[in-house]
């Protein structure tokens, strides 16, 4: 019998989940670079094919909110409230973010990241992932038919400054020397205002 579809997308996100902890669990005690995909698999009890279902590569296993990231990032874009500007919106979800990887429980896995060239590599190509897909959400938010180099470039500031305040001993105080920073530009670079009969964003 088919499985109902919430049922399947649940058991596909718990199997997910299982492979992304097993991998994590792995690295942690052995090392990334000693630990292979076939130990993963054999970890979390799943065929190297399931696990390639889920995980593209071996470094999206150390990234595995890496979607989840994106998403929340768009959505503070597209989700917040009609008369809420959008740098104060983003930089609250930055913050947000920020907060949870600067977590104690983190320090572990940023140690690993910062010490493997193929980790920081492929957190580089994402970082840069995520800034296009956050400039395609602003000049959607905007009415611009394509994305415009004022959005791309506050969306790369976006970017950067999660990764500055991640890295800064007092990430607080750092989101509040960078943002204010991103609002002026934001002022002067900002290509149009939200078209008339629209949801009337200010920027």
């Amino acid at each position: 019998m088919t499985e109902p579809p919430g049922r399947r997308e649940r058991k596909k996100a718990a199997t997910r989940q299982k492979i992304a902890d097993a991998a994590l669990r792995l690295f942690l005690e052995r090392g990334y670079d000693a630990v292979g995909i076939r130990d993963i698999a054999a970890e979390a009890d799943v065929a190297v094919t399931t696990l390639f279902s889920h995980f593209a590569s071996k470094e999206a296993l150390v990234f595995e909110q890496d979607q989840d990231f994106e998403q929340r990032l768009t959505q503070a874009v597209a989700d917040r409230g009609p008369h809420e500007p959008l740098i104060p919106a983003l930089r609250r979800e930055i913050h947000a973010l920020v907060r949870h990887c600067t977590a104690d429980s983190a320090a572990p896995i940023w140690r690993m990241i910062d010490a493997s060239p193929a980790l920081r590599q492929y957190e580089e190509s994402m970082r840069l992932r995520h800034a296009d897909s956050l400039a395609t959400s602003i000049a959607a938010d905007l009415g611009l038919p394509q994305t415009t180099t004022a959005c791309r470039t506050i969306a790369r500031f976006v970017i950067d400054a999660y990764s500055l305040a991640r890295e800064a001993p007092d990430p607080d105080a750092a989101m509040d020397e960078i943002f204010p920073m991103i609002e002026a530009a934001w002022e002067v670079v900002c290509p149009i205002p939200a078209p008339t009969g629209d949801r009337s964003r200010p920027r």
